[in-house]
């Protein structure tokens, strides 16, 4: 079997040509200001799939160029919509910046290595808990030979293992045999699903 791999800058160069460069840093301030101000969601730029979709249905040629007249023909305000939109939260993050001193990330790092971490890898006493509060009865956390057998806490007397929610889609080959209860973090804090 062969394994070809074509870099991005290969395949940008083969179907576009030149194409912008910018300094250092920008591409990811950019990204950033656009996932906050959603300037490229496709009520502004439209559903990009379809549309390439559709485009390669109606075009003759198939290249860049058309594509580039066909999508601003469409869509003639678009670009200039995202524009304004990324641009508003650029402008916002530079007003953000302008309060960032080294105190304020002493405080951010401290807050992220320590207080985050902390509630990060702690959560599991919290999920046990509040399941015993529900049914009404104690918890105790495992031991650590119960631990290597997969149960992190008990429930009453019903053994439980907490995972993460995705841990339903992995291909494991061990198999733990007790009670299992599925965590999903959120914004807003823990979503926990279980069946017992």
């Amino acid at each position: 079997m062969t394994v070809l791999l074509i870099k991005k800058e290969v395949i940008t160069q083969e179907l576009i040509g030149e194409t912008p460069t910018f300094p250092l840093y920008v591409p990811f301030i950019l990204n950033q200001a656009n996932r906050n101000a959603q300037g490229t969601r496709p009520k502004i730029v439209g559903q990009m799939s379809e549309l390439i979709k559709e485009f390669q249905r109606e075009a003759v040629k198939k290249e860049f160029e058309e594509w580039k007249v066909w999508y601003l023909k469409k869509h003639p305000q678009a670009i200039d919509k995202a524009t304004e939109k990324v641009y508003e939260m650029i402008l916002k993050f530079g007003e953000a910046m302008s309060k960032i001193d080294k105190k304020i990330v002493r405080q951010w790092i401290e807050d992220l290595v320590i207080n985050e971490t902390f509630t990060g890898l702690m959560f599991q006493e919290v999920i046990l808990i509040e399941l015993a509060k529900q049914k009404g009865v104690k918890y105790r956390p495992s031991t650590s030979r119960e631990e290597s057998k997969g149960i992190d806490g008990y429930i009453g007397n019903v053994p439980v293992s907490i995972k993460p929610i995705t841990y339903k889609t992995k291909i494991l080959i061990e198999k733990i045999e007790v009670q299992m209860v599925y965590y999903e973090k959120l914004k807003t804090g823990i979503r926990i699903t279980y069946d017992f």
